[in-house]
């Protein structure tokens, strides 16, 4: 009987940046718009001129860190690693495949048998590590990008404690853009550039 199929060459395991940021806050929809008509114009007046509202991109602000380059090639690095390892475990395999293939005929059942079942194992190996591998490399790539959503969190609120904000939107940043339309002057993106103590890419950037 021929041995298992080989598993398909593994596609590479390392990816970034793509751990999704936390949102900075959830959109906001207003349960009292059913009772609007209770609301005097003096009162909601009053109420609109408190609000002061802005957006940011956190992926945006994150390419402008310095640390996030080294952050990519700890990611790439260990994603590398995986890769080799995985390679060696099917070149293991392809290994062992081929010599059972030629000698199977010559063999006993009980070798043949034992041959087969450690293929059989090999394989199931293979496609466990390379599952777990792609969950370890996931979890590498959050861990190390934590620190830098933290710092932009943090420099985030700064901003927006000093301007006034009453609220802060996340734009732009697939999964968790909460923001359907907003004027270019309500971003603060490069405020908040500017408190990470970075220069903001000039308008024509």
């Amino acid at each position: 009987p021929p041995p298992p199929p080989p598993p398909p060459p593994p596609p590479p395991l390392f990816f970034f940046p793509h751990t999704p940021p936390t949102p900075i806050l959830s959109g906001l929809v207003g349960s009292e718009m059913c009772i609007r008509d209770r609301i005097n114009i003096s009162s909601f007046k009053s109420v609109s001129q408190d609000l002061k509202i802005g957006y940011t991109n956190v992926e945006y602000i994150l390419t402008f860190l310095p640390e996030t380059k080294q952050v990519q090639s700890e990611v790439s690095a260990y994603g590398t690693q995986l890769q080799n390892q995985l390679q060696s475990k099917i070149t293991d395999f392809q290994s062992k495949a081929d010599v059972f293939q030629k000698s199977a005929a010559t063999m006993t059942d009980l070798i043949r048998a034992d041959k087969q079942e450690e293929l059989q194992n090999l394989q199931a190996s293979i496609q466990k590590f390379q599952t777990e591998a792609q969950t370890s490399i996931a979890q590498r790539e959050a861990d190390l990008f934590k620190p830098l959503f933290e710092k932009i969190s943090n420099a985030i609120n700064v901003v927006s404690e000093r301007e006034n904000f009453t609220h802060v939107f996340s734009a732009g940043v697939p999964g968790v853009d909460v923001l359907l339309y907003a004027k270019p002057t309500d971003d603060i993106s490069n405020l908040v550039l500017a408190e990470l103590g970075i220069d903001p890419p000039s308008p024509n950037n």
